[in-house]
C-alpha cells in the first residue's frame, strides 16, 4: 500500500520457514508529522483487528484498513502523546469500537490533547479511553493475546503489548532500532525507562521482534548487541 509497509509478522520469527498455521498481520502506516508509526495488526483468517497507535491523518489510516480489508474492533494506544493518540477519539467515533490503554498515569497527557494539538498544528481531541491497563493485564486482538507491561519513563504511563505465541510486541516509544524513548520531559524519567527496558524486555529473548513509535523494526537481540543506551 502507498506510504505503509506490510508485513507478515510470522517472517520475524526464526521460525518462520516451518510456521504454518495462520497468525497476525500488520501494517505500518507513517502519521502527523513526527511520522509516528501508526500500525493495523489483524488476524491473517478472519481479518478482525486493532488499529494502535492513531496519532492523525485518519483518511490515510481509513485507506489502510480498507486496502488490506481489515475489520477493526478496537483501537490500542501505547501511551498518551500527541502523535500517538491525536486521532483516537475521532477514529473511534469513525469506527465505534472501543478504545483501550494506555496506563492510566498517562491521563494528563490525553486530558490535554487538544492543547497539545494546537503547540504543534495537529488537530486534535482529548480522549478518555474505555479501559485502561495495569501490569500483568491481557489485551485480546482477534483472540490473540498480548501481555501488558508498564514501562514508565518516556511517558508515566507507556506501556508494551506482548505477544509471547509469536514472538511479537507493540513498543510505542519506549525502545527503537538503536535508540530508547526521549526523557527531557518534565516527567520523563531515564533510569526508570532503562529499568524497565533491561527488567522487563529484554529478559523475554533476543527472538522477539517488535514495531516501535517510529522508525524501522527492530529484534530485541538486535538492540541488546547494538544499541547504545544498552550495550
Amino acid at each position: 500500500m502507498s506510504n505503509s509497509a506490510l508485513l507478515t509478522l510470522e517472517d520475524e520469527s526464526p521460525m518462520s520457514e516451518t510456521e504454518t498455521k495462520p497468525g497476525l498481520k500488520a501494517a505500518i502506516i507513517p502519521v502527523t508529522p513526527f511520522q509516528q508509526n501508526c500500525s493495523l495488526i489483524w488476524e491473517e483468517s478472519s481479518k478482525v483487528g486493532a488499529v494502535v497507535d492513531p496519532g492523525g491523518d485518519l483518511d490515510a489510516i481509513q485507506s489502510a484498513i480498507n486496502e488490506v480489508g481489515m475489520t477493526p474492533e478496537k483501537i490500542i494506544l501505547t501511551h498518551g502523546h500527541i502523535d500517538h493518540a491525536g486521532g483516537a477519539d475521532e477514529l473511534r467515533d469513525k469506527l465505534g469500537v472501543p478504545l483501550e490503554g494506555p496506563h492510566v498515569a498517562d491521563k494528563f497527557l490525553l486530558d490535554n490533547l487538544e492543547k497539545q494539538g494546537q503547540e504543534y498544528g495537529i488537530a486534535a481531541r482529548d480522549v478518555s479511553p474505555d479501559r485502561w491497563f495495569e501490569e500483568g493485564e491481557t489485551a485480546t486482538v482477534a483472540g490473540h493475546d498480548f501481555s501488558v507491561l508498564h514501562c514508565p519513563g518516556h511517558s508515566p504511563g507507556s506501556v508494551v503489548f506482548v505477544n509471547h505465541t509469536q514472538k511479537f510486541m507493540l513498543m510505542g516509544d519506549v525502545l527503537f532500532q538503536c535508540s530508547i524513548g526521549r526523557t527531557d520531559f518534565p516527567y520523563g524519567d531515564h533510569e526508570a525507562l532503562i529499568s524497565a527496558i533491561k527488567t522487563k524486555l529484554l529478559p523475554l529473548g533476543d527472538d522477539f521482534a517488535f514495531i516501535c513509535g517510529h522508525g524501522p523494526t527492530s529484534t530485541l537481540g538486535q538492540e541488546r548487541q547494538t544499541n547504545p543506551f544498552l550495550v
